[in-house]
Parts: C-alpha cells; sequence; structure tokens
C-alpha cells in the first residue's frame, strides 16, 4: 500500500476519534445543564485536546523510530 494513503487514512481517523470526542463532550455537557454556547466550547475542547494529544504522540514516535 502506498505510504501517503496510510498517512491520510491515519489522519482521517485520528479526525473521526477526535470529532467522537466532542460530540460526547458536547453531548454530555448539555445533559448537565450547560447552555448551548458552553457545550459548544467544551466540544471544541476536547476537539483540539483530542487533535494536540495525537501530534505530540505522532511526535514522539517519529523520534524513536528515525
Amino acid at each position: 500500500m502506498n505510504h501517503i494513503a496510510i498517512v491520510l487514512l491515519g489522519a482521517a481517523l485520528v479526525v473521526v476519534f477526535a470529532l467522537l470526542a466532542a460530540a460526547a463532550a458536547g453531548t454530555l455537557a448539555r445533559l448537565d445543564g450547560a447552555t448551548y454556547p458552553a457545550a459548544l466550547m467544551r466540544a471544541a475542547t476536547a476537539f483540539t485536546a483530542v487533535l494536540t494529544l495525537a501530534a505530540v504522540v505522532t511526535g514522539a514516535l517519529a523520534q524513536f523510530l528515525s
């Protein structure tokens, strides 16, 4: 399989996981009684956190594998 295809598939998978985490965080915030803007901010924070974590893990693995 082409290396570019593997990288794109991995990136798409990370984005899907980030969207799932954001949806769960927003839903839980809304069920907890938060307003819609507050729930959206919590969802955005979760989305950003998952993407940041994926970037940090990728950077750490790249150092060890090269």
